[in-house]
């Protein structure tokens, strides 16, 4: 019942600040996706040349899968953005780049999925619906709660600092350093899956995509 309680306070406290966390990551995505338009020919051909290669390279086998280089890599790119939102929200002048990082997620995911689906139309969903979603199905969720509480934390910090030195940022901090070591240890999960499944489900797909129609 008190769990049930101190939760239910705990959204009535941040529910604004993850409705509008949401809401730039949602339209960092959206322009993601609107870039695609803004390509040049010769960049859609670039780029439609390099994942021809790479689907070529999926179904031969050569994508590495399962080994510890893969998911050390894999793990290292997503505990990055995690550190950086946690390094930003222990300083004044954070909140507003841990915004520009959560925009900036969007857009790269948009980006990827607006490209695959508006160049290779169902078959490009469903190469994204394997390689790029899963994972993040996961990834976006923890870089939210993470955000919102760096962005919390930043606020009392610049409470502190300027408003009111009364109290300690103690237990704030040690609640912040808890989200973001609980994500790493779910990051890791995602490495894992990201390392093994990941590979398998692009090797079916990746067949129907080697011939790829002109951007």
């Amino acid at each position: 019942m008190l769990r049930n309680r101190t939760l239910e306070q705990y959204m009535k406290e941040h529910l604004s600040l993850y409705i509008f966390v949401g809401v730039i990551f949602v339209t960092g995505v959206v322009f993601g996706a609107v870039m695609v338009n803004a390509l040049s020919l010769e960049q859609k051909q670039e780029i439609t040349r390099y994942l021809g290669n790479f689907f070529s390279i999926v179904t031969q086998g050569g994508l590495e899968s399962g080994t510890a280089s893969s998911i050390k890599e894999s793990f290292t790119m997503h505990i990055k953005w995690v550190l950086i939102i946690w390094l930003l929200g222990l300083s004044v002048i954070g909140l507003p780049l841990i915004l520009i990082l959560d925009f900036l997620k969007g857009v790269l995911i948009g980006f990827s999925v607006g490209y695959m689906v508006g160049t290779l139309s169902w078959k490009g969903l469903l190469f994204a619906l394997v390689s790029v979603v899963p994972q993040n199905l996961i990834v976006i969720p923890l870089l939210i709660i993470c955000s919102v509480s760096a962005i919390s934390f930043s606020i009392l910090l610049v409470k502190n600092r300027f408003i009111s030195r009364k109290g300690t940022l103690y237990e704030p901090f040690m609640r912040l350093s808890g989200t973001i070591l609980a994500s790493g240890f779910m990051l890791i999960g995602v490495a894992v899956f990201e390392a093994h499944v990941s590979p398998v489900m692009m090797k079916w797909v990746a067949p129907m995509l080697i011939t790829m129609p002109p951007s």
